[in-house]
């Protein structure tokens, strides 16, 4: 399975758009872009693995795996970046300001249950980080 993440970057937070095919999947919210900087930036573009994680915190989901410089990138619930991540990805329905969304939790049940499907069936899940461009 190929996801692809598209992305516009703000001073306070980066939104996105993730596909699957063309078909949107659902919008996602993150840090700015700082670098890659831990805990305070967004990933850099580039291509990714995603796997099954499970926490205490956050029951099952998901990790992006061999982020350079970076561990446990996750895809979580979270509606407001800039207090509920710490460079991780949060999948949201819908988009309402930089690094802000809405109905996060619905958004990453729809996400998980289509990767793991996949992992399930021994896909390889790999997600395409990159601009938004005209």
């Amino acid at each position: 399975m190929k996801l692809v993440l598209t992305r516009t970057y703000f001073p306070d937070g980066t939104n996105g758009k993730l596909e699957c095919e063309n078909k949107l999947i659902c919008y996602t919210i993150e840090l700015p872009w700082k670098m890659n900087e831990t805990k305070v930036s967004c990933v850099p573009e580039g291509k990714y693995f995603i796997r099954k994680r499970y926490s205490a915190k956050h029951q099952w989901h998901l990790e992006l795996i061999d982020v350079p410089n970076r561990k446990f990138i996750l895809f979580h619930p979270a509606n407001f970046a800039q207090k509920e991540l710490q460079g991780c990805i949060a999948p949201v329905t819908k988009l309402s300001g930089p690094g802000l969304g809405l109905l996060s939790r619905k958004a990453f049940i729809k996400l998980k249950n289509l990767i793991y499907k996949a992992l399930e069936k021994n896909e390889s899940v790999e997600i395409r980080i990159q601009s938004y461009t005209v």
